[in-house]
């Protein structure tokens, strides 16, 4: 979605005179984006523009509130805390930390996730058919995918070996991601390099601290590495390092390689969520469900600056080549 469809979604209530919407209030959304417009602006605008769908017009009949947390985790509680304090009724957050610190904040608003990466595991919810108490949403089952990206990895770099894996150790998602790719290495033969970051300054060091340590590199999907994302491509080219990512927009963003759900999907799905709660629902009686759409993206730009040959078989299975 283009950043000018985004900004009039977000600002589709602007219209609607102050005192039109002072006369009754209007139910709530809060929106705790754990990363930025550009990171995940395009996520949200999708559910918004299904919440349209669905007759949820901001500034007719909607309030939402947005709240971008940068991919700074201390911002999760302290956005979580201020929605508690408005007495919005839905929170909407994606990714397990800020998932967990809107469940941390209150057990009464109910909270819609479009993506978890194990929220049974977690302690998200109880289970995937019955989450119980105010959480509920849509899991991306990362870890199930974390073989497959290795093997797939291992097809387009010849005599793969040496395995470099970028993981924000503060993200319980991505540290899940991280131990069953690490696992996957070793039934493969590979020696592995880890890559532990906290923050963006830590990305720069990281990368000087691989050199010559890897073959490839595995970038474990959280809000950290999403916002940064162009600056990690940027650099994994600078040390002729392929890379496999989780999703799209990584490889949209100049990575090699993609596989894993399908995040617009899973956004507009969240939209029938919060539609479901918004008209009576309880979370605890609304199933977690999991993706039916994934994509297997290459990006040919970045395999020729790499000096890579895709076989053509593997071309071929891919949903989207980017030229």
């Amino acid at each position: 979605m283009r950043r000018r469809e985004f900004i009039t979604l977000i600002g589709g209530g602007a219209a609607w005179p102050l005192a039109a919407r002072a006369q009754a209030k209007l139910p709530t959304i809060g929106f705790l984006i754990a990363g930025t417009p550009a990171s995940h602006g395009a996520w949200f605008a999708t559910l918004v523009q299904r919440l349209r769908e669905l007759g949820w017009i901001e500034g007719r009949n909607l309030t939402i509130e947005y709240r971008w947390a940068e991919a700074r985790n201390e911002r999760f509680a302290e956005i979580a805390a201020e929605f508690v304090r408005r007495k919005v009724d839905v929170i909407v957050t994606s990714g397990t930390p800020a998932v967990m610190a809107s469940k941390k904040a209150t057990s009464v608003i109910p909270i819609v996730f479009p993506v978890a990466a194990d929220p049974v595991g977690s302690g998200l919810v109880a289970s995937l058919a019955r989450p119980g108490g105010n959480v509920t949403g849509l899991s991306v089952q990362f870890t199930d995918l974390a073989g497959k990206r290795a093997e797939l990895l291992r097809e387009v770099v010849p005599g793969l070996r040496r395995l470099a894996i970028m993981v924000n150790v503060d993200d319980a998602g991505a540290v899940l991601d991280m131990r069953e790719v690490q696992a996957t290495a070793r039934t493969l033969g590979l020696d592995v390099a880890t890559l532990e970051i906290r923050r963006a300054e830590d990305i720069a060091p990281a990368f000087e601290a691989l050199k010559g340590r890897a073959d490839a590199l595995y970038v474990c999907g959280d809000a950290l590495v999403n916002t940064h994302r162009i600056r990690i491509n940027t650099l994994a080219v600078g040390a002729r390092l392929p890379t496999m990512h989780g999703f799209r927009e990584y490889v949209e963003a100049g990575g090699l390689m993609s596989y894993g759900p399908n995040f617009p999907d899973l956004f507009r799905r969240a939209a029938d969520d919060v539609d479901k709660i918004l008209r009576g629902a309880k979370p605890s009686d609304i199933p977690v469900e999991q993706p039916t759409k994934f994509d297997f993206v290459i990006n040919l730009t970045t395999a020729k600056a790499l000096g890579l040959t895709v076989p053509p078989m593997l071309l071929a299975r891919a949903d989207e080549v980017i030229e």
